[in-house]
């Protein structure tokens, strides 16, 4: 277990990312959510995160719900704050969104400090939960503005009252990141996406700027939506489907996993581990059978000649993994 920065607040090497708990891009029943969750409990994953933009409040629900068995000092949970969810009367699904829930709520951006307050306190009602142990801003990108001069000060207001222990900032960007962990006293950063196999844009500054400061990392986005996964015309990239390039990109990653006797999954997963700033990798799963798949790649040792042969064919940087 890891400590997220300076707060106490533990997280292990593998957690699991909740979004597909709550209907990202196809459905998923109860059951198979819960499931889920009790599978990544007896893999030994006791990080759990997510937010109220999963599904309209669906995957707090379902995680929350799914957590109650078990004793809540072994469990570490973060959430997110700059969606709120107001009541919707219109019909139709969320799939403009990519969820596949009904309408019945529509989300309003707003990192005021009013906003923070009062997303935390409906996300605790939707988890069952009297806390959360990490809160983190989401997806500030057009909001820099209110984010830092309410939304953040918020969040530090919420831990010096104990309401929270831990608080950062989460996006699918590396740059407004590292401007939180220069400018502002988080605890850690979730960077999604942007320290994989295919990106390794966090690496530039990030990285190096949150291991200075004894800021800790999180990556999500391991496979980048699906595309390291399992390379098909049909995978996606950041939410959207996959560009040409970069699926033969991914393409001749994996073979050159198989040559080495691993897969691409493992490779991915062991390539963002690497880092000594990252504290802990969020891979997403919809069922038990992903969860166990994530686990045992996890595990698999991957080869100092595959990564020496990624370098050497250019797929790989000189020095990543670092």
């Amino acid at each position: 277990m890891t400590a997220l920065g300076r707060s106490g607040v533990e997280v292990g090497p593998l957690g699991l990312g909740a979004a597909a708990l709550g209907n990202l891009y196809t459905a998923v029943d109860d059951e198979q959510a819960y499931a889920t969750v009790r599978a990544a409990w007896q893999r030994g994953i006791r990080y759990f995160d997510t937010a109220p933009h999963y599904g309209l409040g669906l995957s707090e629900r379902r995680l929350g719900a799914a957590l109650r068995e078990y004793d809540r000092a072994r469990f570490t949970v973060s959430t997110k704050v700059g969606r709120r969810l107001d009541p919707a009367d219109g019909t139709g699904d969320d799939l403009a969104h990519g969820f596949a829930v009904p309408a019945t709520h529509r989300r309003v951006w707003d990192f005021t400090a009013d906003g923070v307050r009062r997303t935390l306190e409906a996300s605790l009602d939707r988890l069952g939960l009297d806390r959360v142990d990490v809160v983190y801003l989401h997806d500030p990108d057009d909001h820099a503005e209110q984010a830092f001069r309410e939304g953040y000060p918020a969040l530090e207001r919420l831990r010096s009252e104990g309401v929270v222990r831990a608080i950062g900032a989460g996006m699918n960007q590396a740059e407004m990141l590292t401007r939180f962990v220069r400018d502002t006293d988080v605890d850690v950063v979730l960077c999604a996406g942007r320290y994989t196999l295919l990106d390794q844009s966090a690496a530039a500054e990030l990285l190096p700027e949150a291991a200075r400061r004894g800021v800790s990392v999180v990556i999500g986005g391991p496979f980048n939506s699906g595309l390291l996964a399992d390379p098909t015309p049909e995978s996606t990239y950041n939410y959207t489907r996959a560009p040409g390039d970069l699926l033969d990109r991914a393409l001749r990653l994996k073979a050159v996993a198989d040559r080495h006797g691993t897969t691409l999954r493992a490779a991915a997963l062991a390539f963002c581990a690497a880092h000594p700033a990252v504290a802990s990798v969020l891979a997403g799963a919809r069922s038990a059978a992903e969860v166990h798949d994530c686990a045992d790649r996890f595990a698999a040792p991957v080869p100092d000649a595959f990564w020496r042969e990624l370098r050497e064919s250019g797929l790989l940087p000189p020095g990543e993994p670092a």
